[in-house]
């Protein structure tokens, strides 16, 4: 950390080089004594990227900024809002600190909260910044989180973890084992210092998997942001052997789109399908990734087109939380007929189908956007169809 940097006449620089041509930046180079032109860079590479997600640290004066790495992995502040917002109790741990937004949330639910961090630069980074956001409750620990915990007869309300994938771990599929720290194999370590563990992990990691990995798992958090599946939250309760409930939400800037199930439930329900009828169902991102296919249908009364495409359809328009259509026509999928309808410009969503969006692009020369929405998919009878559709708001 340069404290030359916090300078107002440099922290001036930065602000007014937010939109600039950072490659014509570093080529002309710098000539402040004391701080080397990647420093700077690097300063108005983070501000800039944390305007939309991290708004509260953009307009706070006298941050100092990590390596971009750094911001593209911590918590955006939506969803570390959110996370806190059904916590609660007198002292939580971060073990994983990184740049401290959960550990900021976490403070307003708090008495304290304790942030450790392994890096000693981002460490000292973070301990300025709550200063800075006049963050009192905090005590920020430059020390390995587990080696921490072991401390003997220490004992916190929570503990949360963000474990990191490790760098050699290639392939999307990835365990929590391929981790750092390695939560299934310090969980009883854990255990023995609170009750209550939360444990964020990429949306990647698969749901199934992670509940033969971990134990005591109560509750599976699947948040998305605008249709996007930002992370997965676990909540283990020490001893915990009931059913495991999974709560799903797409944020948006109109509504919270909320959809609840149990887990053990979603393989026994007795669902109903159909063909097409006035309306179409598409559920949103975290109900997609959650699996919750068949306690969509089972909860909104809705009918599925098939057992493997994920779309619902209904007489009478319902309350969705997702996208919803109003379908105008059904036709067999057959080339030469949809060659014929001639559509310059469509939305197209593919579903339980053998060929890509971009093939059918390509095939019949339909360019992205408009007011149409076409979706290829297979119907209760094995039939492949296109349903054109209109939007429902």
């Amino acid at each position: 950390m340069n404290p030359l940097l916090l300078n107002t006449e440099n922290q001036e620089f930065i602000n007014d080089n937010l939109n600039s041509d950072l490659t014509a930046l570093i080529l002309k180079g710098t000539s402040i004594e004391g701080i080397e032109t990647k420093e700077l860079i690097e300063q108005i590479e983070s501000k800039k990227r944390s305007k939309n997600k991290l708004p509260t640290w953009f307009q706070h004066k006298n941050i100092y900024y990590p390596n971009k790495l750094n911001i593209e992995q911590t918590s955006s502040e939506i969803t570390a809002e959110y996370k806190a917002s059904f916590l609660t109790g007198s002292v939580i741990v971060d073990i994983t600190g990184g740049f401290g937004v959960d550990s900021f949330y976490f403070t307003k639910r708090f008495k304290s909260v304790i942030h450790c961090e392994i890096d000693a630069d981002l460490s000292q980074i973070v301990s300025h910044n709550f200063k800075q956001l006049e963050v009192e409750n905090v005590q920020t620990i430059q020390t390995d989180g587990i080696d921490f915990l072991k401390t003997p007869d220490k004992y916190y309300d929570w503990i949360y973890i963000d474990p990191s994938r490790r760098h050699d771990i290639k392939g999307k599929v990835f365990l929590l084992s391929d981790c750092i720290p390695n939560v299934p194999e310090e969980l009883e370590a854990l255990f023995s210092h609170s009750n209550n563990i939360m444990i964020k992990t990429s949306p990647l990691l698969d749901i199934s998997a992670g509940i033969n990995d971990l134990k005591y798992v109560k509750t599976i958090h699947v948040v998305a942001i605008k249709n996007e599946v930002k992370e997965l939250l676990w909540i283990l309760e020490k001893g915990y052997h009931s059913e495991i409930t999974i709560e799903t939400i797409n944020i948006t800037p109109k509504i919270n789109e909320v959809f609840n199930f149990i887990y053990s439930d979603e393989l026994d329900l007795k669902i109903n399908y159909s063909l097409p009828l006035n309306y179409l169902y598409e559920p949103n991102s975290a109900i997609l990734k959650a699996g919750g296919f068949n306690s969509i249908a089972f909860k909104l009364d809705a009918l599925k087109l098939h057992k493997h495409s994920h779309l619902y359809t209904s007489e009478e328009l319902i309350d969705f939380p997702g996208r919803r259509f109003k379908i105008s026509r059904i036709i067999p999928y057959h080339k030469k007929t949809i060659k014929s309808l001639e559509f310059q410009k469509a939305n197209i969503t593919t579903r339980n189908f053998p060929e890509t969006v971009q093939q059918i692009r390509n095939t019949f020369k339909i360019k992205d956007g408009g007011t149409s929405y076409l979706f290829f998919t297979t119907i209760m009878n094995n039939e492949k169809v296109l349903l054109i559709c209109s939007k429902v708001e």
